[in-house]
């Protein structure tokens, strides 16, 4: 309906153009918003206010001129000028039956559009590197970048997945001795334990496969244990397939896949790191001090330059990272996403400073970046912080087998990503009100209910007749869950720009309480057979746009609960 107006708008604007009461040169924002209190309206529009200076006229005398030049509707009942000279725009039941026979039509098309019309995009998201299972907070990328894929897909782009790990460093190094410690059966008890190596009960697990000879496979690489405990090679190689696939498997009962694994050694040992680091020393942005070789971040923006070499030769963090972007923009991304813990705040500038003295063409402010905060997980009203399988933390499978996938991934996703989450069990294992992924899915389940309840009676639902007898819908309450369905449609549009995966799942749990409302007041299955195929029409759009939202989140639509 916001578009239908804005059309509407635009045409009478054309009018005025003609007439001469706008200048030709005008170039309006047309700005269509929802109101708060219904008696003024389902929309209302600035626009006389926004060009009153330009048309040398007082805004509410520009608005009667504008409401005399609107084309005729049968989407508009009336239209009010309000105020200094806001436009007040109320909908007909025509435009309701317009709507509903579009999702009728769309179902699972309904709400996506082709705003990224193909474009390349890659979202870089969980990225964790392969020293033990994945924790809380990589579930929270896992939900935040998967469910960024989606509302990008819903927006017409092409999607790429990534997911970027380190497989060499210190990191490695330490996950290899402890599981070569524990091949050759020493417990963290022990003196020569290493100082900093991991303790959790999967590192004896993977030992003793490394000893029993296993093949293991994850989705990027394989490797066969030598049982050799001496071998601290192969353990290194075995460990990281091993973990790769563990990660695999924690990702699949999520409902998350990846198109591409990217290893951080490649960009090593394809020299990319090298000739990223002598590119900036070309264009002249580097310089030498105290052994070191730095980078002048501080021409783009940074507080302080960087270092880049270290004296013991070296790179910092930093530097793969820009060899990695670098990388992305040649495989022709226009459009990158990177969704990281907020710990990554410290590399934003000084990556995108890197990327802009390689002098390669890539735009400032690339790439994007959504960071997220960190998950408390609470259970019984104390913090949960250690899993006996981990050893120190709370993993992404002990939330799932404590309140399964749907929840797990609803939770992580439903607040902004830069706030910091409180993951309430309870609260998520409950069946109430108070938990929304279950009052969304008990709405959608309540609207499959009311079919089986019409096949139960031996009643009729005609879906035509249905859509034609809209418009004798005339309770607030299904007037206002019309207006709700038209607004999922830029819902998904300003997630996707927005980055915010949060506005669906909010949207979800108005939308759901709408029907609710409405279903626990209205009676549905009414002997009136017009007034029965209506309300059940509304009952399957509203219906069709939850299963479609919930998708967007990864989470299921039940039938039944």
């Amino acid at each position: 309906m916001k578009q239908i107006i804005a059309e509407l708008i635009e045409s009478a604007l054309k009018n005025l153009i003609e007439n001469g009461t706008l200048p030709a040169d005008v170039q309006p924002k047309i700005m269509v918003e929802n109101t708060r209190d219904k008696s003024h309206g389902d929309y209302a529009s600035n626009i006389a206010m926004t060009l009153a200076k330009a048309a040398k006229s007082n805004p509410r005398q520009l608005a009667e001129k504008l409401v005399e030049a609107l084309p005729e509707s049968d989407n508009l009942k009336r239209t009010e000028i309000a105020g200094p000279g806001f436009i007040n725009f109320f909908i007909s039941g025509a435009s309701t039956g317009n709507l509903v026979k579009t999702i009728l039509t769309e179902k699972e098309a309904y709400g996506r559009n082709n705003d990224g019309a193909g474009r390349k995009v890659q979202v870089e998201f969980v990225s964790a590197n392969p020293t033990g299972p994945l924790h809380i907070g990589h579930g929270r990328g896992a939900a935040v970048g998967d469910c960024l894929c989606r509302l990008m897909d819903a927006n017409g782009w092409d999607v790429t997945r990534e997911f970027y790990y380190n497989d060499a460093g210190q990191q490695i190094n330490n996950l290899a001795f402890s599981v070569q410690a524990r091949c050759k059966g020493l417990t963290p008890e022990d003196p020569s334990w290493p100082a900093d190596g991991y303790r959790g009960d999967y590192i004896v697990e993977l030992a003793e496969s490394f000893m029993r000879g296993d093949t293991v496979k994850s989705e990027d690489q394989s490797f066969t244990g030598t049982k050799d405990a001496e071998d601290l090679e192969a353990i290194r190689h075995f460990a990281v397939a091993y973990l790769r696939h563990e990660q695999d498997l924690d990702l699949q009962a999520f409902g998350v896949d990846f198109d591409v694994f990217f290893l951080e050694s490649s960009l090593y040992t394809e020299g990319k790191v090298e000739a990223a680091v002598q590119k900036l020393i070309e264009n002249g942005y580097t310089y030498e001090d105290d052994g070191a070789l730095w980078l002048r971040t501080t021409d783009f923006g940074d507080d302080k330059d960087r270092v880049m070499r270290k004296k013991d030769g070296g790179y910092t963090y930093f530097v793969p990272d820009v060899a990695y972007h670098l990388n992305k923009w040649q495989r022709g991304f226009d459009t990158v996403i990177n969704e990281q813990g907020a710990d990554h705040h410290s590399t934003i500038t000084r990556v995108r400073a890197g990327l802009q003295a390689l002098k390669a063409d890539i735009p400032k402010g690339w790439p994007d970046y959504v960071l997220h905060q960190m998950v408390t997980v609470m259970k019984g009203g104390e913090e949960v912080k250690i899993s006996k399988r981990a050893g120190s933390y709370v993993t992404l499978r002990d939330l799932i087998e404590e309140v399964g996938r749907d929840a797990t991934r609803y939770f992580l996703a439903a607040r902004k990503s830069d706030s910091h989450l409180t993951f309430d069990i309870d609260l998520a294992r409950s069946e109430s009100a108070d938990n929304p992924v279950y009052y969304i899915q008990y709405a959608h389940a309540r609207v499959c209910s009311i079919f089986r309840k019409l096949k139960e009676n031996n009643l009729s639902w005609d879906e035509a007749t249905g859509i034609e007898a809209l418009d004798s819908l005339e309770l607030e309450s299904e007037k206002n869950l019309v207006i709700n369905l038209g607004r999922y449609p830029e819902v998904v549009k300003n997630a996707a720009n927005a980055r915010e995966p949060h506005q669906i799942a909010n949207y979800l749990k108005d939308l759901a309480a709408e029907f609710h409302t409405y279903y626990n007041s209205e009676k549905t299955l009414v002997e009136d057979a017009d007034l029965r195929n209506a309300r059940l029409t509304l009952a399957v759009a509203v219906r069709h746009v939850l299963a479609n939202g919930l998708d967007l989140l990864g989470v299921s639509a039940p039938e039944q609960m």
